[in-house]
């Protein structure tokens, strides 16, 4: 996978050195997951990578294992809490008018209730 980097700076950055306490859901040498403190659904886990990118637009292709990891963990964390067969989604936002507040690609997983069409 991509080499780790790291932002001093980045709230998600600390998360991963353990600097900030989480709620951790799941972990691997690529990927934290963990419940969200402000939970939009019942269900609400960000599955960040460890190395830092700032957007979406920033990932390059030596990205690509890492990206579609994020989706697989996702997948594994629906189907150990229950809600892979009722369905879930996944969201990532890219930049300010995207809904992006941390600077550190995430992955939402949203689920334990029907979501709505369109999401705003």
């Amino acid at each position: 996978m991509a080499e780790i980097v790291s932002d001093p700076d980045c709230l998600f950055c600390r998360m991963v050195a353990g600097e900030i306490a989480v709620d951790r859901v799941y972990e691997d040498e690529n990927v934290l997951a963990f419940n969200d403190i402000n939970p939009q659904a019942p269900t609400h886990v960000l599955i960040i990578p460890r190395t830092h990118i700032a957007t979406v637009n920033d990932l390059q292709p030596d990205h690509h294992a890492l990206a579609g990891r994020l989706y697989t963990v996702a997948a594994r964390i629906a189907r150990e809490r229950g809600v892979a067969d009722d369905g879930y989604r996944l969201v990532m936002n890219c930049n300010a008018d995207g809904g992006q507040s941390v600077y550190h690609i995430h992955l939402h997983l949203l689920a334990g209730r029907r979501m709505q069409w369109p999401p705003g």
